[in-house]
């Protein structure tokens, strides 16, 4: 096949690092322009910033071996590495030539005309910019990112169905052992079982699977958490995940006000505060900083205050939980409770905790890589999140660390997940998710 030169648009650096090593033997060129679009955000704090640096202590270890005007190889068998700079001439009148991404694009169309036997292509997330390409007769195409599922509705659930004869049901609440096979249904460990009478729908008994070589097994079913009760299936089979302490890694995913969020600080306080089930020494709460809309900016004042803001949904849960905002603030001076933004949680080593990160359908598979190696002795680790709604721009449905989470752990037993269905919060809130 004839070698290719890919232009590589600056949000391909940004969500992959290591792009430049995805094309084989073929040829990279880097507009100038891009390189100055990656310093403007290496030293933001997230994985955007991470892969900004990678990106940048990559390129000059290429700078050491050659020229970046002549064209570096990566390494044998690999295509050349090159930059070049902008040609606004070439460009339309129409197209404003201050514009970062027209920039690039020029810089494409310079390298096709001085090279008219090369292969020049366009790789860029940003969908108008493929449509640019297309209108000025630039191949281009997507970056496909790694995905853990082909769409949203193709994750797992943690939930099935199993269609049974009466008397199996009958048989189980009366506490006798009730076997499945792999034929009979295709299950993971800590997944909720709905057994469905095959003669009477409304006959119904809800389950955990363990394995196929164990019988079903009932959920415990506790009156309260932290004086929250389950109000469906689904929100007890949460608790029951959340209260075992055999489950070391809970997922749970949800739309607005299917009380996700709610259960979770639930169970910590009570696992942490409550004599009866204390099995960690404190609770920490953790979001990821990422507005919605427009950013804010910076903040004025200590850190605390800058990161008020971002954590004020987990503080109003806590509020809500503790009625007394006193007892809370005692606390989280005495630091059995810990609400912190996630920024601050690299090089820690967290043990003995109930450890809660919130939205993280907003972080990627490399920031929840992170989180889990901090994970210390005694430590049980809560993800959260709603994968509808992601303000990331690096990351979608199929490729954001808490589908990872999802996917990649359902195999084992020290994971649970489920997915809450039902909002809870109010019927605003469960009506807004469901019509807008």
């Amino acid at each position: 096949m004839p070698k290719k030169t890919y232009v590589l648009d600056t949000n391909v650096y940004l969500t992959d690092a290591t792009a430049i090593s995805s094309f084989g033997n073929n040829d990279i060129l880097i507009p100038l322009k891009v390189l100055e679009e990656i310093d403007k955000h290496k030293k933001r704090q997230d994985s955007v910033g991470l892969n900004a640096r990678h990106i940048i202590r990559t390129l000059d270890e290429l700078r050491a071996k050659g020229s970046l005007k002549k064209g570096v190889r990566i390494d044998k068998g690999r295509g050349l590495v090159y930059a070049r700079p902008q040609n606004l001439s070439v460009l339309p009148q129409e197209l404003d030539k201050s514009d970062a991404d027209n920039t690039i694009i020029s810089t494409a169309l310079a390298e096709k005309r001085d090279n008219p036997k090369k292969q020049i292509i366009v790789v860029t997330r940003d969908i108008n910019m493929r449509i640019k390409c297309d209108a000025l007769d630039l191949p281009s195409e997507d970056f496909v990112v790694d995905q853990v599922v082909r769409d949203s509705e193709h994750l797992y659930s943690g939930y099935a169905e199993l269609l049974v004869d009466d008397q199996v049901i009958d048989r189980f609440y009366n506490g006798e052992d009730i076997d499945v096979t792999e034929e009979e249904l295709l299950a993971h460990p800590n997944q909720l079982i709905m057994m469905v009478s095959n003669s009477n729908n409304n006959k119904t008994a809800i389950a955990k699977f363990l394995g196929y070589e164990n019988p079903l097994e009932k959920i415990v079913n506790y009156d309260s958490v932290w004086g929250v009760r389950s109000r469906n299936k689904e929100q007890a089979f949460a608790i029951d995940c959340l209260m075992n302490p055999e489950i070391q890694v809970v997922s749970l995913v949800g739309k607005a006000g299917s009380g996700k969020t709610l259960l979770s600080i639930a169970a910590g306080l009570e696992q942490v505060l409550e004599n009866d089930h204390q099995n960690y020494k404190k609770i920490i709460v953790s979001r990821p900083i990422q507005p919605m809309g427009k950013d804010l900016g910076y903040l004025p004042g200590t850190m605390e205050e800058k990161m008020a803001p971002w954590l004020m949904p987990m503080q109003d849960n806590l509020e809500f939980l503790m009625s007394d905002k006193r007892t809370l603030d005692l606390y989280i001076d005495n630091g059995t409770i810990e609400v912190e933004a996630l920024t601050y949680i690299r090089g820690r080593s967290i043990a003995n905790t109930f450890l809660i990160i919130d939205e993280a359908q907003q972080l990627t598979k490399h920031e929840i890589k992170t989180i889990l190696t901090r994970v210390g002795e005694g430590t049980k680790i809560v993800f959260t999140g709603d994968i509808e709604q992601i303000d990331n721009v690096y990351v979608d449905e199929t490729s954001n660390g808490l589908t990872y989470i999802v996917e990649k752990f359902k195999e084992y037993d020290l994971a649970g997940h489920i997915t809450l269905r039902k909002g809870e919060r109010s019927k605003v809130a469960t009506l807004a998710a469901k019509v807008l």
